[in-house]
C-alpha cells in the first residue's frame, strides 16, 4: 500500500467494520475525496480479488486487499465523486458484480428525523421502513430503522444471502434511526434486521415499519411498493363526513376475514382479498348493513390471537394477499357504497423476540419496569406512551390506514388497559403516576394527541373506542376535554342486556332494573351498542344459544325480542357476523360460519326477520336521527315489573315523527292491553317480531289504533293492543287531522 493511501486508513473502523462493531461503516467505506484523489474502500469477506469499475468511463482498476478479512481499497485521481460498480472473484472463481451500497451519499433529511424524535412525524412511515427508489440511475431500497442503543445493524436478506457482513447501516448523527441505500434490492425481497446489542448476542428483528410480511409461522420482512395501486373510490372518499355519519343509520357488521368463509374446512386455508370482497359486499348490501369493522388485518404471529397480538402495524396480513390486495378489497367496498372501520390495536404487543420486544436490545418500545410495561392479563407487553418515538409510531400507524388504504374509521382496542395503570393488576403489580393515581397521564395525552392530528388530516373519519369503564368523557370535544373519540362502544348496556336475556322469563322481573338502566346513561357519550365477537366465543356461546327457552320456538322468540329492543335502543349499532342468521355454534376462528343453516327455515326466517329489522332501522329517522340526543327518546312505561314490559317512543326532528314501541320480555301474551300513548292520534303498526313471516305465532296488531281520551301509564290518552308474547310491536303515530282540514282537503278534491 502506498503511504500515501496509508495515511487514510482509520484502522479502528476498519477493524469495527470487519467485526461487525460500527454503527456508521461510510467512515470508511465507499468513496471519499482526500487530497490525493478519491479514495474507494470496501468490505468483501468473500472476495479473493476485487477490482472497480467506473460506469461513466466503464474503465476497470484493481483493488487492493489491505486486511485479511477481505478490506479493500484503491485511490484514484478522480476529483469528484463517481458511480462505480464493485467485480468480484470470489474463491471459487465465480465472478459477480454490485453497486456499492456505501457509493451513496446520506438520504433521509435530518429535520425529518429530527421531528420524528420530537414525536410530529405524523408520516414517519414514508421515511422509516424499505422504500423502493432509484438515485442516479441506479435502482435499490433505502431501509431505515430506528434503533438508537444498538452496538450496530446490519440489513440481512435474499439481496445477500442473509449474510450480515454485507450491509451494516449508517446511524444518522444523533437520531437513533439507522439507513442504508442497497442497490439493487428488489420489491418482493425477504429482509429483517440484524441488532447487534452491546454485550449480547445479536438478534433478527422484522421491520417495525415494514409493508408487508412473510406468511407465518415465518416472520420476514417483504419490500413491497403500496404506491401504484389505482383508486377508484373518489365518490365516495369525497362523500364521507362526520356530520353525516352521525345524523345517518349506522349498522356496523363485525368480520374476522379468515373464519368469515374458508375455501376448505381447515385453519391453514383462506381467502384472497380479492375473493373476499365481492362475497362479502354482496351479503352486506343484501342485510342491510351501512358499514364493515374488519377484525384486525394488521401481520400477526398467532391465528387465535385474533389478529390482536400485532407485530406489523403497516402491514396487511400475508394470510389474505398481498398490499395490492387488500387495497383492492379496500377501494372494492367503497365502490359498493360500504363504508369500512378497521380494528387497531395500539394497547400492548406481544413478546415474540422477532418484533418489537427489547428491540435494540433495551425496552425501546414498553417500559424497562415489569409494573409498567407487562399485561399480566394478557402476557403481552405495553407500549411507552411518553416515549415521542413510541407515541409518533402508533399515531403514524393510525393515520397510514386511513391514508395508504382509504380507511374510514379506526375502532381502538382494549382503550380500558390504556387509561388505567392497574388494568387487570394486582396490589404491587403497578405503579402510581406522579400524583399518586392510577390514571395513565401518558396514555391519556397520546389518545388526545392521535384524536388531534386524526380528524385534522381526516375530518370525514371516525374514531371509535371499545372503553368498558365509567372513564368520562370519552366521546366529544378536544376543547371540552374529552378523549376525542366520536363513538364508544357500550360495553356496559351489551353486559347488562345479555345477562337479563339469558334469565328465564319467569326470572325476569327481578333484573328488570338491568333492562332499563342503560337509558340513565345513554347520553353521558356517543354510544355505539355492539353485539361483537367477544360474546359468543370461549364458553359463552352463539346469540341464539345463550336464550332460555324448553323449545326452539322459544328461543328464536327470544332472540327475536332481543334483536328488536338493540335495534330500536338510542345508538349505532354493531353486530358479529353470523349472528343474523342465528349461528348455533359459538364462533371460533378455525372454521367458517354454518352457511348450510340458511337452508333450513328457522334460520332463513330468522335472517328475513334482520333483514326487515335492518331496513326498518334505516328508513324511520325517528330511529337514527336523534339517537345521542335525550330528545330522541321518551319513556312511556319502565315501570312494569311484573309483567317485564317495556314502552318507549323514539322521535326524529319532526315533531310528528314517532314510533312507539312495545317489549314484552315475558312469555305471557296479551289482548287489548292498554298502553298510554304520547299523542292523540292514530297508531299503526309497522313492524311485529311475532309475524308469521319471521317465524311467530302471528299476534299481531293488523288494524290502525285510535287513542281513547283515557289515562294510562301517566298518559291522557292510550290504545288497546295485542302483546305478543317475548316480542316486539313497532307503531307509527299518524296525527289526527282536525275537522277543518278534512273540510279542506275535501273541497281540494272536488
Amino acid at each position: 500500500m502506498s503511504d500515501k493511501m496509508y495515511q487514510y486508513m482509520n484502522w479502528p473502523e476498519i477493524e469495527a467494520v470487519v467485526y461487525l462493531d460500527s454503527d456508521c461503516p461510510s467512515k470508511v467505506l465507499g468513496q471519499r475525496l482526500v487530497r490525493g484523489g478519491l479514495l474507494v474502500q470496501t468490505y468483501v469477506p468473500d472476495g479473493k480479488r476485487v477490482a472497480l469499475k467506473n460506469l461513466d468511463t466503464q474503465k476497470l482498476v484493481e483493488m487492493e486487499r489491505v486486511e485479511d478479512d477481505g478490506y479493500y481499497c484503491v485511490m484514484l485521481k478522480e476529483k469528484k465523486r463517481i458511480r462505480y460498480k464493485i467485480i468480484v472473484e470470489n474463491y471459487d472463481g465465480r465472478i459477480r458484480e454490485f453497486v456499492d451500497a456505501y457509493a451513496f451519499e446520506p438520504i433521509l433529511p435530518v429535520k425529518e428525523l429530527e421531528k420524528y424524535n420530537a414525536g410530529v412525524q405524523y408520516n414517519s412511515y414514508e421515511y422509516l421502513g424499505a422504500h423502493p427508489m432509484e438515485i442516479d440511475g441506479i435502482k435499490g431500497v433505502l431501509f431505515a430503522v430506528w434503533a438508537p442503543m444498538a452496538a450496530a445493524v446490519s440489513v440481512v436478506g435474499d439481496f445477500n444471502n442473509w449474510d450480515n457482513r454485507f450491509h451494516l447501516m449508517n446511524r444518522r448523527e444523533e437520531t437513533g434511526i439507522f439507513e442504508l441505500f442497497i442497490p439493487g434490492a428488489k420489491i418482493g425481497q425477504y429482509y429483517k434486521y440484524e441488532i447487534m446489542r452491546h454485550g449480547r448476542e445479536s438478534v433478527l428483528k422484522s421491520d417495525p415499519y415494514s409493508f408487508g410480511s412473510e406468511l407465518r409461522p415465518n416472520t420476514a420482512s417483504i419490500i413491497q411498493d403500496i404506491s401504484d395501486f389505482k383508486w377508484s373510490d373518489k365518490k365516495w372518499m369525497d362523500g364521507r363526513k362526520q356530520e353525516s355519519i352521525k345524523k345517518s343509520p349506522m349498522l356496523v357488521y363485525e368480520v374476522h376475514l379468515g373464519s368469515w368463509k374458508k375455501p376448505q374446512e381447515d385453519r391453514e386455508s383462506f381467502y384472497n382479498y380479492r375473493e373476499l370482497a365481492p362475497m362479502i359486499a354482496d351479503y352486506v348490501k343484501e342485510t342491510g348493513y351501512t358499514h364493515i369493522e374488519v377484525m384486525p388485518v394488521m401481520e400477526h404471529p398467532l391465528d387465535a390471537s385474533w389478529g390482536y397480538q400485532v407485530t406489523g402495524y403497516f402491514a396487511p396480513t400475508s394470510r389474505h394477499g398481498e398490499p395490492e390486495d387488500f387495497a383492492y378489497f379496500m377501494n372494492y367496498m367503497h365502490e359498493q357504497g360500504i363504508g369500512v372501520i378497521l380494528d387497531w390495536v395500539p394497547a400492548h404487543f406481544p413478546k415474540d423476540e422477532f418484533g418489537l420486544a427489547e428491540f435494540d436490545g433495551t425496552c425501546l418500545y414498553e417500559h424497562a419496569d415489569k409494573r409498567q410495561g407487562f399485561h399480566p392479563h394478557w402476557g403481552t407487553l405495553i407500549y411507552n406512551y411518553g416515549r415521542p418515538e413510541v407515541s409518533n409510531f402508533l399515531i403514524s400507524s393510525a393515520l397510514f390506514w386511513m391514508e395508504k388504504y382509504h380507511a374510514d374509521g379506526i375502532r381502538m382496542d382494549a382503550v380500558a388497559s390504556m387509561l388505567y395503570l392497574d388494568y387487570g393488576k394486582q396490589n404491587g403489580e403497578w405503579i402510581p403516576n406522579i400524583y399518586g393515581g392510577k390514571e395513565n397521564l401518558e396514555a391519556i395525552e397520546f389518545l388526545k394527541h392521535l384524536s388531534k392530528v386524526f380528524h385534522k388530516k381526516f375530518p370525514g373519519g371516525i374514531l371509535v373506542a371499545e372503553e368498558s369503564t365509567a372513564w368520562p368523557m370519552v366521546t366529544g370535544e378536544l376543547e371540552e376535554g374529552s378523549l376525542g373519540f366520536d363513538y364508544k362502544w357500550n360495553m356496559g348496556w351489551m353486559n347488562d342486556f345479555l345477562s337479563y336475556m339469558q334469565c328465564p322469563p319467569l326470572y325476569r322481573k327481578e333484573h328488570y332494573g338491568e333492562l332499563i338502566f342503560s337509558m340513565i346513561y345513554a347520553y353521558s357519550e356517543k354510544f355505539m351498542l355492539v353485539l361483537s365477537h367477544d360474546e359468543v366465543v370461549h364458553g359463552k356461546g352463539s346469540m341464539l344459544g345463550k336464550m332460555p327457552g324448553d323449545s326452539v320456538a322459544a328461543k328464536y322468540a327470544n332472540l327475536r325480542l332481543a334483536m328488536g329492543y338493540w335495534m330500536t335502543h338510542p345508538g349505532k349499532k354493531l353486530l358479529f357476523m353470523g349472528q343474523d342468521f342465528a349461528q348455533e355454534r359459538e364462533w371460533s376462528e378455525e372454521r367458517s360460519l354454518d352457511w348450510e343453516l340458511l337452508q333450513e327455515n328457522s334460520h332463513r326466517e330468522f335472517y328475513e326477520f334482520m333483514k326487515a329489522l335492518l331496513k326498518l332501522y334505516k328508513e324511520e329517522p325517528a330511529l337514527f336521527e336523534l339517537e345521542h340526543e335525550p330528545e330522541g327518546f321518551e319513556w312511556i312505561n319502565n315501570f312494569s315489573v311484573d309483567e317485564s314490559i317495556v314502552v318507549f317512543a323514539r322521535k326524529s326532528k319532526k315533531s310528528s315523527d314517532i314510533l312507539l314501541v312495545v317489549c314484552n320480555f315475558d312469555a305471557v301474551e296479551w289482548e287489548d292491553y292498554k298502553i298510554g300513548v304520547p299523542r292523540e292520534g292514530k297508531y299503526k303498526e309497522i313492524f311485529n317480531t311475532d309475524d308469521e313471516s319471521f317465524g311467530g305465532c302471528g299476534l299481531v296488531n293488523p288494524r290502525v289504533k285510535k287513542s281513547a281520551a283515557q289515562e294510562c301509564d301517566g298518559r291522557e290518552h292510550s290504545i288497546k293492543i295485542n302483546v305478543p308474547s317475548l316480542g316486539m310491536s313497532i307503531f307509527r303515530y299518524t296525527q289526527e287531522k282536525s275537522q277543518t282540514l278534512k273540510k279542506l282537503e275535501a273541497l281540494e278534491e272536488a
